[in-house]
């Protein structure tokens, strides 16, 4: 490929103006419902409080209140119950693995006894506030977050006055994570298509050295190209399209002053 051509492909992927990269509106989905229709910005503060809070508690009480906030966030958002289940059992799966061995490494009143190992129930109950905190937090943010386009999400975070070079850098890894699976997909197709088979020897671990190495080196190789590109195109540091915020209404501050009162009924009832 030419330098132009090379270029040319990496000023259609980067969208430096806006036009490709930050697409979006404010409301994502074909259906309305209220959280999507509340702005980015008061959906990441609310989002951000809502987890400080809920890792801040130690009640059970107010940890399961917590999650049931968060289901009804959930619901409220219209996020499909199959996709919400198949996160979350990804999420306890692993959890609950780890979890299990809490009882029988923290000392404590016995509580049952696992082939003479004794199960305390201080363990149990931190178990128990881990596994409601990280439910209550991941569903909060499937309700919250999950919906939103990276580029709301962008506008969200500059609007709530984030670095910009960390908005920046986010958006960018956020668009180019997908990328780099291409060209790695892409690198173990040729390796395989040489007969290349994964096995626990030296060869592997040597073929599996140059395999990241190419991948780094590639990766190293399109970014000079992006940048190139990018200043051809004007790039100042900013992408326009991050500051067309829309004027807050009554519907993001009433949603605000809710979940404001939520967390401190939370903070209350710890």
């Amino acid at each position: 490929m030419s330098l132009v051509g090379e270029q040319t492909g990496a000023v259609n992927e980067c969208g430096c103006d806006g036009s490709v990269a930050l697409t979006g509106s404010r409301s994502s989905g074909d259906r309305w419902n209220f959280v999507q229709s509340v702005d980015p910005g008061i959906r990441l503060l609310v989002c951000a409080s809502f987890c400080l809070v809920v890792v801040s508690l130690n009640g059970l009480t107010a940890l399961s209140l917590a999650l049931g906030v968060a289901a009804l966030a959930v619901a409220a958002a219209r996020q499909s119950l199959g996709t919400a289940l198949r996160r979350m059992a990804a999420l306890d799966g692993f959890m609950l693995m780890v979890l299990a061995m809490l009882p029988f490494s923290t000392p404590g009143e016995p509580l049952f006894s696992v082939a003479g190992l004794p199960a305390s129930r201080e363990g149990a109950l931190l178990g128990a506030t881990i596994l409601l905190k990280a439910n209550a937090v991941v569903l909060m943010i499937l309700a919250l977050l999950s919906s939103m386009e990276p580029a709301l999400l962008g506008r969200a975070m500059n609007r709530l006055r984030l670095p910009s070079k960390f908005v920046l850098l986010f958006l960018f890894t956020l668009r180019y994570i997908d990328v780099l699976g291409r060209e790695y997909r892409r690198l173990r197709t040729a390796m395989k298509a040489r007969g290349f088979r994964m096995r626990c020897d030296l060869h592997t671990w040597r073929s599996v050295g140059y395999l990241v190495g190419m991948l780094l080196v590639r990766s190293i190789e399109r970014s000079e190209r992006i940048v190139v590109a990018m200043r051809c195109r004007g790039f100042n540091g900013t992408f326009p399209a991050l500051t067309e915020n829309a004027a807050l209404s009554w519907r993001d501050g009433a949603f605000a002053g809710l979940s404001l009162g939520v967390c401190v009924g939370l903070a209350l009832v710890q």
